[in-house]
């Protein structure tokens, strides 16, 4: 069954979310939203439009930024918000600075894993996690644990979309969240009450869209 999509009435900006209800899995969860961010993560347009956003928001006047480390396939967004960071007469720490922009590189045991010509923009470094959206934080404490293997510091979490307000007691600054959301909710495969009442799951979630079943 197709899903039908529609976008939510809260608007950020230019920045609006569409979603779709049912009963979608991605990696760690189960949850009855499907949030699709595939313009903001592939038009140019847009993705600037968030990285505005998220511009406009303390995190760029209170955050160190050496290195974005794109998840979610957000390459796209993770450039847009470096130019914003960047530019000058924009009041940021990272002003007139260079940002280093690494997209996630995932090992067969969905650990995060860069080779060594890439270690450098990581060790030592002041590292932003952007991700399209944050659920249940699994993601998240995958890039944190990266980071940290390759001793640098996450000062920062950015997302279109959470359903948390911290991560390891690192903020998530967001554009949306569940208060946009009228009863989202999330729930770990094994607790998902809709698999207890033998409702079929509509479509496999994960950072490249959805797969319907």
């Amino acid at each position: 069954m197709e899903r039908k999509f529609f976008k939510i009435p809260v608007c950020v900006g230019d920045v609006s979310l569409r979603v779709a209800q049912g009963h979608f899995a991605t990696r760690n969860s189960h949850t009855n939203y499907f949030i699709d961010v595939t313009s903001q993560q592939s038009c140019l347009r847009e993705a600037e439009a968030v990285a505005q956003q998220l511009a406009q928001r303390n995190l760029t006047h209170n955050t160190l930024v050496d290195t974005i480390l794109c998840m979610d396939g957000t390459r796209v967004i993770g450039t847009c918000l470096a130019r914003q960071l960047t530019q000058g007469g924009h009041r940021s720490l990272n002003a007139g600075q260079d940002i280093y922009l690494l997209r996630e590189n995932v090992a067969a045991d969905g650990t995060l894993m860069f080779r060594d010509n890439a270690r450098f923009m990581l060790e030592g470094k002041h590292v932003l996690l952007l991700l399209a959206s944050v659920t249940t934080g699994g993601t998240v404490r995958r890039g944190i644990k990266c980071v940290q293997y390759y001793k640098g510091t996450v000062s920062g979490i950015a997302a279109i979309y959470s359903h948390q307000k911290e991560v390891d007691g690192i903020p998530v600054v967001s554009l949306f969240n569940t208060n946009d959301l009228p009863g989202y909710a999330s729930y770990s495969p094994e607790e998902c009450p809709m698999c207890r009442n033998r409702e079929e799951i509509d479509a496999v979630v994960d950072k490249f869209g959805y797969s319907a079943l």
